[in-house]
């Protein structure tokens, strides 16, 4: 079957794409992207991933126009025609083509918009089993709530996690966790639950939100604060979220054994919440 893609307000055969060499998006990076989840052929929170593709244009100052009208129905499109049963909806806007300069250009580019499907079959071994990981400094810019194509300081820890035969690098910068190359990490210490604030150091991710609000709901204390390097490895329980990986247990990190290096009971009892959420 012939994968069809969306391109601009079209949605034709990935063969018919054809990308500017001057398109911001591959000179500069200079563009935003979204990953949504598919479950049985059903998007997961489709609503607050395009909400943040709306505010992370805004804050690279991206004019998106009526680029968001009809979004999402083209989106629940592609994964129909394209026979998606699980897995993702990528989708993605540049800033558009113009004589390539670090300044905007004074000619009015108008932004290019892609988005593709991919099936994918559900992580199941890592969310039973957990992964090890990495600590890597976090080298990424200031500006990592903004969820932009300049992935290389991502790209590079998350390679450095897989040549040390780890999952996922957990990022800190100086002393302080941040989070991982493509996740965010949530520590369980005296059953109350841990995790990064939301603020510029870290993608405030959708899987994220959700963890959060089921804390909530199933009256499981959770702190959004600052924690370090030591507070990590002397953790009872440690996760990750994130995307389609849902909920993945931390076993290890580095040499370190976090609890008894196996996904913990508060993990599993937000695995299984998680889980009725998106069936």
């Amino acid at each position: 079957m012939v994968q069809t893609v969306l391109f601009n307000n079209e949605i034709v055969s990935r063969k018919e794409v054809k990308i500017d060499l001057e398109d911001r998006g591959y000179q500069f990076g200079d563009g935003i992207y979204e990953v949504i989840g598919v479950y049985n052929t059903k998007t997961f929170k489709m609503a607050e991933h395009l909400k943040r593709l709306e505010r992370s244009a805004k804050e690279l100052r991206i004019t998106l126009g009526n680029i968001l009208e009809g979004l999402e129905a083209n989106l629940e499109k592609l994964i129909a025609l394209n026979g998606i049963n699980d897995g993702i909806v990528y989708v993605q806007v540049s800033r558009g083509v113009a004589p390539r300069a670090h300044q905007f250009s004074q000619l009015e580019a108008l932004p290019v918009v892609i988005a593709y499907t991919r099936e994918m079959e559900r992580p199941i071994e890592i969310q039973e089993k957990g992964v090890n990981c990495l600590l890597t400094e976090d080298i990424r810019w200031l500006r990592c709530d903004v969820k932009t194509l300049n992935l290389l300081g991502s790209v590079l820890a998350k390679q450095k996690a897989i040549d040390n035969s780890c999952y996922e690098s957990i990022l800190h910068r100086e002393n302080v966790v941040t989070e991982g190359t493509a996740t965010n990490v949530f520590i369980i210490k005296n059953q109350i639950v841990y995790t990064h604030p939301a603020d510029n150091f870290i993608l405030n991710g959708i899987t994220r939100s959700t963890v959060i609000d089921l804390c909530k709901e199933e009256g499981i204390k959770v702190v959004e604060e600052k924690f370090d390097k030591q507070q990590l490895l002397q953790a009872d329980e440690g996760f990750l979220t994130g995307t389609f990986i849902d909920i993945v247990p931390i076993n290890k990190i580095e040499e370190t054994v976090l609890g008894k290096g196996e996904p913990g009971r508060i993990t599993e009892y937000l695995q299984r919440k998680f889980n009725r959420l998106i069936n």
